[in-house]
């Protein structure tokens, strides 16, 4: 597991959450609604089809190291969202509120940051171009 914080990889999360959760902003308001809310307005197959999106956020918040408690919040924001979300109506109502896949990906910002501050001076990021397989180890085809 890398121990370093994958901000880029979070920037993604973070665009995809924006999608699903504020894309849109309502006319004549500052509400702001994605295409969660407007696939939870199809009947029946609307929240499933959303919840993948919400799904790929929390399987990647795992690839990425995120300690299981907070997976586990990760995982009730999902399913409070997905069973709420599938009243009629109401559901609808509390979807456009709620916002599961931003506050998921804020957990997941939350420790990256916090991680990234306890980073020890031995696990600080290689500086670019250096790695595992840079020109610095000539044996595996650099030019040093």
């Amino acid at each position: 597991m890398n121990t370093l914080p994958d901000f880029d990889r979070l920037a993604r999360l973070e665009r995809l959450a924006a999608r699903m959760d504020t894309a849109f902003g309502i006319p004549g308001t500052r509400y702001r609604i994605g295409w969660d809310t407007l696939l939870g307005l199809v009947p029946g197959v609307g929240d499933a089809l959303a919840l993948t999106p919400a799904a790929y956020i929390v399987l990647e918040s795992h690839r990425m190291g995120l300690p299981r408690h907070k997976l586990v919040r990760q995982g009730v924001n999902c399913a409070v969202d997905f069973a709420v979300g599938s009243v009629p109506i109401l559901g609808d109502l509390f979807d456009a509120g709620f916002k599961a896949n931003r506050r998921n990906v804020a957990i997941l910002r939350e420790d990256l940051e916090r991680r990234a501050a306890t980073a020890t001076p031995t696990q600080k990021a290689p500086a670019k171009g250096e790695g595992h397989l840079s020109s610095h180890h000539p044996g595996l085809g650099g030019g040093a």
